[in-house]
């Protein structure tokens, strides 16, 4: 917007360098030009100011696809003017010679128009398309078919308007329609998450099975070790019983063969004592065999052979027969 300043009689209009200034004094133009500055009378001046920066105007509309669904498209375009004299003839660019506001607007009929003939385009683009290829590649062929419209469009020309750019933002379906088109994907995606659930499920249970096939083996394997160490225990013992049997007999049989050796020993040192005796009183016999009964007696006397005698009693039968002797002596 210009800058301008009155004193009294005289105005002073400052624009900035991205607006184009026209200034017609008595019907003849005599400023022209961005950035301008200059002194004018407000009585006889008409001015105008065009804005030739890059403007953006952003456009929602809605189409109906082939078949027959409506689609809100939502888009940029990026606009300037190229021309500030066709533009300046076509819209009403003119500025209160006071104030330096704009008297009409402009830029919301230039977006209007510009919004029009966007929507034309694109209605006729989606006529034709499907309400799935709107959706899934409505974007670029929007983008595409919107800009050479209006690139292409004579009235834009004619004004020395430029188009820059055309951005398309989203190309939306009604609120349930667009439900119903996800619905399908949601299912996908969602038989895709149980799907992997499930099998997340099913290794872990494959993965708790192994583990306890594995405990198993493991007990079973330990089971059948403790029954080989019972089993090797056991003979072990048995061995040991055998070994045990078998060195008891030994020594047994051994303890006997010595024991029947001493006896064997005994008997016959028994055998040959007795023999001895035998032998003496068999010698000692037959030197007492030629001795009377006198003798013996007293060689008995004499050995201690007789009992001990507590009383004697001699009688005359026993006395006569050893006087007897002893007078014939």
């Amino acid at each position: 917007m210009a800058d301008i300043s009155r004193f009294r009689f005289l105005n002073h209009l400052r624009a900035n360098p991205t607006t184009h200034v026209r200034h017609h004094r008595n019907g003849r133009l005599v400023h022209d030009g961005p950035g301008q500055a200059f002194w004018f009378r407000p009585l006889n001046s008409a001015l105008s100011e065009i804005p030739i920066d890059d403007r953006e105007q952003p456009l929602l509309f809605h189409g109906r696809t082939v078949d027959f669904q409506d689609v809100a498209v939502q888009a940029t375009v990026t606009y300037r003017v190229t021309d500030p004299a066709l533009a300046s003839q076509r819209i009403d660019f003119g500025i209160d010679p006071d104030h330096g506001h704009w008297r009409s607007t402009p830029l919301e009929q230039l977006g209007g128009l510009m919004t029009e003939l966007a929507q034309q385009a694109a209605v006729d683009l989606l006529a034709r398309m499907s309400l799935t290829q709107a959706l899934s590649e409505g974007s670029a062929a929007l983008r595409h078919q919107v800009g050479e419209g209006l690139r292409e469009d004579q009235r834009l020309t004619e004004m020395g308007i430029g188009i820059v750019d055309v951005r398309v933002v989203a190309v939306r379906a009604e609120s349930d329609v667009e439900r119903a088109l996800q619905t399908p994907t949601r299912e996908m995606v969602q038989q895709a998450a149980d799907k992997a659930t499930y099998e997340r499920r099913a290794m872990a249970v494959e993965r708790e099975r192994a583990i306890a096939e594995n405990e198993l083996q493991n007990q079973i394997e330990l089971a059948r070790r403790e029954e080989q160490l019972v089993l090797q225990k056991g003979q072990n013992e048995r061995q040991r019983a055998v070994e045990a049997a078998a060195a008891g007999q030994i020594q047994t049989e051994a303890q006997a063969g010595r024991q029947r050796m001493l006896s064997q020993a005994e008997a016959d040192a028994k055998r040959v004592l007795g023999a001895a005796e035998a032998e003496a009183e068999k010698a000692l016999l037959a030197a007492y065999q030629d001795l009377d009964q006198a003798t013996i007696l007293a060689l008995a006397i004499k050995q201690g052979a007789l009992p001990e005698i507590g009383t004697l009693n001699v009688t005359p039968d026993l006395l006569t027969p050893l006087l007897t002797r002893l007078t014939a002596q």
